[in-house]
């Protein structure tokens, strides 16, 4: 790259950063960072460990976000520096060297660029993802147990907690459902677009003739409800049923009936959490994922409402979002942004950041 175009880069990358600096505004995040460092101090602090694991996290979460703008704003100003002395000098390797560091900078500022996008009410919690399979019979569950393990090794990747709460596993292979929370900064927000119908075409491992064969699996994500939200939820409005846990293999957890399902009668929504070995403890998840179910309810109530009052009775995001092409070629293409690739076995492995990046910025401009 000419010296000229590395400035032009830099000048451009320095425009962005302080257009993102303006949204995430470092100053206010560090008196808020301040705030909450007094209350991890408290010698109470644990005393109340729901209060106590959400100043943490949110401790956690702030300081990680003022730390990658400044270290991006420092690597920029260094690399800037650098590039000066380098032309001075005449040194060759040193504007090599920058060339390489500006192509990094690059491709971090615009990945936390699409992060400043998600502004939505619940884009910053955590995100409660459920993966059913359709319409394909074993090859839907197998297609299922695919995509459920594509987003837990996705958050794998990017050192995100995860929990599974629930799996369903169906009778040949695969899973019927499963739901599971990822613990992260923005995985609502992010992981909201992956929300949808998945169709996979591949020829089907379970067919002895060998023939090509066309899967479904839905995928819907909710935000994690928290203590602010107030949904109340009155004992005569549930039935609590307790059964015994299943799953391969024998472990300690299928040996008691700790596994717990919860109807909602008004709704008829219904959740189960088999993870824990304690009833108690399943009670208690099986109770936030409800929570999150009749949040998200209330939400899309809402956005009818307003849908209706604007005359906008259609659906901005269709229900089909991406294809994963097995046979006869190699491709998975989301239906929404175009955007494909032609290594299925990398997005299955959780590399879907691209895809995420360019769902988040076509909602961004169909909103």
């Amino acid at each position: 790259m000419a010296l000229e175009d590395l400035q032009n880069t830099i000048a451009e990358l320095d425009k962005s950063l302080s257009s993102i600096e303006a949204v995430v505004d470092p100053a206010a995040k560090r008196a808020e960072i301040g705030e909450l460092e007094k209350q991890v101090s408290a010698p109470d602090l644990w005393d109340d460990q729901d209060n106590a694991q959400r100043v943490t996290s949110r401790l956690s979460s702030l300081q990680g976000e003022v730390e990658r703008v400044s270290g991006l704003r420092s690597r920029l100003d260094d690399v800037e520096v650098l590039l000066d002395l380098a032309t001075e000098e005449g040194d060759a390797e040193s504007v090599t060297e920058s060339e390489y560091e500006i192509g990094r900078l690059k491709k971090e500022i615009a990945a936390l660029e699409v992060r400043t996008l998600l502004s939505g009410e619940y884009d910053e919690r955590d995100a409660l993802v459920t993966i059913r399979s359709e319409a394909g019979g074993v090859d839907a569950a197998d297609f299922a147990a695919m995509l459920l393990r594509m987003y837990t090794r996705w958050a794998e990747r990017h050192n995100y907690n995860y929990e599974v709460y629930d799996i369903s596993y169906a009778e040949e292979a695969g899973i019927k459902s499963a739901t599971f929370t990822v613990r992260a900064p923005f995985a609502y927000g992010s992981l909201s677009v992956e929300a949808g119908t998945h169709r996979l075409v591949r020829i089907s491992p379970f067919d002895n003739q060998g023939r090509r064969q066309t899967s479904f699996a839905g995928v819907e994500v909710l935000p994690v409800t928290e203590e602010a939200d107030h949904i109340d939820i009155p004992e005569s409005d549930v039935r609590i049923d307790v059964f015994r846990s299943s799953g391969p293999g024998g472990q300690s957890v299928n040996t008691t009936d700790s596994a717990v399902r919860i109807t909602h009668l008004p709704t008829g929504i219904v959740v189960s959490c088999q993870n824990e070995k304690s009833q108690l403890q399943n009670k208690a998840a099986a109770m936030r994922v409800l929570q999150s179910r009749l949040l998200e309810r209330a939400r899309q109530e809402r956005e009818a409402q307003m849908r209706e009052l604007k005359g906008d009775g259609g659906n901005s995001w269709g229900s089909q979002m991406r294809s994963y092409v097995l046979h006869p070629y190699q491709m998975v293409k989301d239906l929404r942004t175009d955007y494909e690739v032609g290594n299925p076995d990398s997005v299955f492995d959780g590399d879907i950041d691209a895809f995420i990046d360019a769902g988040i910025r076509w909602r961004r401009q169909a909103a």
